[in-house]
């Protein structure tokens, strides 16, 4: 099972034309005419130039490297670099970075992560990751597979301690091809290889439609989103069992010990304001809106007869259509819901809401909606963000998974949004936007045909 794509989903064209504002206050909702000044210079970098490649409009100043092309450039092993690029980390080295690749393969991708020996979970699963080395300019060095044999590889999420959770957005059952069951959440080391052989399912996170996680640095607890439907997905998290502290290799062993599989505490959030549940997150339509949390125990986490999801009444959490992308930060973790439809169960409809999670005050917050999007195709209108990522240079980053033209999506600390980055090649969506470590390197995905970028340029801070 696969979740539906944005760009699946019917359109209803409900509620009216609103854009999107985030940071600073983060409690205003800017309309169209706000998006288009910010799109001619009140913020942003000013209008995108048209790339003579086909591939990448940026601003003026700007401009990017090919880090991996999918079906073009080559692995260690000499096989191509696989299709779907996804969710992706940035990690540090002497010499550049290291970035750790999702591959969103389920199906009939051309080219598929290879398998293995010593790397693959499932032969018959063709997703994974891989790992590119890029020097200090993002110039590329060298691709090669992390982990194989993983299915529907989504997004995922840097920990504390310098690792890379990937997450199999699916509930694929063993069966036919696939040797295993998935569904579940893989670390990754981006430094040594050798850490990542024999990969081991965490399955003490869950084995439902996983997308994205962020990592409490003080508990490491983690927060985890559920990309799913009929019914809709929920919101988790993992704490883990007293004693535990955050390491390298520390989750793998967690899942390996005895009990492994039921380590710590699983729950789903459930919301509610002044004593009423809110049973699904597009009941709010103000930035601001804050609910109150409570978490409630998984009955059964691997789903061994019933999905997680389903094993809850819509009493008791609170539901959201396309939960995608997350980040931590302010003490806290942002994730975001891409969009609702009332056809899909959803009490309004909007396209995409980010949300707080506040661990201190056990509260959500509402920073950011956008309104249904009138004219997709229209340079300065946004929907469907998707992947997240905060910005050194103030405010956020969001990939657009939309309809129409599909953008980098820049916000300011002031709520002013502008366009960063154009696909030129078709409508297929942005992922894995992230940041070097000293801010220079955006590196970026477009999933299909499969493009990583380096964008580089004359960033500023504020802008």
């Amino acid at each position: 099972m696969t979740s539906m794509s944005r760009r699946d989903a019917l359109r209803t064209g409900a509620v009216g034309g609103l854009g999107i504002a985030i940071a600073g206050s983060l409690e205003a909702i800017a309309g169209p005419a706000f998006a288009q000044a910010g799109a001619q210079g009140v913020a942003g970098y000013g209008p995108l130039v048209a790339d003579p490649a086909g591939l990448l409009a940026l601003p003026r100043g700007f401009s990017y490297k090919i880090v991996a092309e999918a079906g073009k450039t080559l692995l260690e092993t000499g096989q191509p670099t696989p299709s779907d690029a996804d969710g992706t980390g940035c990690f540090p080295t002497r010499k550049g970075s290291v970035l750790v690749n999702n591959h969103e393969i389920g199906g009939t991708e051309p080219y598929g992560v290879p398998a293995l020996p010593g790397l693959t979970y499932d032969p018959g699963a063709r997703g994974g990751t891989t790992n590119i080395e890029v020097d200090k300019h993002g110039n590329r060095i060298r691709e090669y597979v992390s982990v194989a044999g993983t299915h529907n590889n989504c997004a995922g999420g840097i920990t504390p301690w310098d690792t890379w959770l990937t997450c199999e957005e699916t509930e694929q059952r063993a069966g036919g091809v696939f040797q295993k069951d998935h569904g579940y959440v893989f670390e990754v080391d981006p430094f040594d290889r050798d850490a990542n052989r024999d990969p081991v399912p965490l399955k003490f996170l869950g084995r439902y439609s996983h997308e994205a996680v962020a990592v409490d640095p003080r508990t490491s607890a983690i927060y985890l989103t559920e990309d799913a439907g009929t019914p809709n997905g929920l919101y988790f998290r993992w704490t883990p069992p007293k004693g535990f502290r955050g390491r390298k290799g520390a989750l793998r062993a967690l899942a390996l010990g005895a009990g492994g599989a039921t380590a710590g505490s699983l729950q789903a959030m459930s919301c509610s304001k002044g004593g009423k549940h809110i049973a699904d997150l597009s009941e709010a339509t103000q930035p601001g809106t804050r609910y109150n949390v409570e978490w409630v125990d998984v009955p059964d986490r691997d789903a061994a007869t019933v999905s997680v999801r389903k094993q809850f009444t819509d009493d008791q959490v609170t539901r959201s259509r396309k939960l995608e992308g997350s980040w931590w930060t302010d003490g806290g973790a942002y994730f975001v819901a891409s969009f609702a439809r009332t056809s899909d169960g959803s009490v309004n409809e909007h396209d995409g809401q980010v949300w707080f999670y506040d661990p201190r005050s056990d509260t959500i917050t509402l920073k950011t909606i956008f309104g249904v999007n009138p004219d997709p195709d229209k340079d300065t209108d946004y929907d469907g963000p998707d992947n997240i990522t905060v910005s050194p240079y103030g405010g956020i980053i969001l990939a657009e998974d939309g309809e129409g033209l599909s953008h980098l999506v820049g916000v300011t600390k002031k709520g002013v949004p502008y366009p960063l980055a154009r696909n030129e090649i078709d409508n297929g969506e942005f992922t894995g936007p992230t940041f070097s470590e000293d801010g220079k390197i955006l590196f970026a995905n477009i999933q299909a045909p499969g493009y990583v970028f380096a964008i580089t340029g004359p960033w500023r801070r504020g802008a």
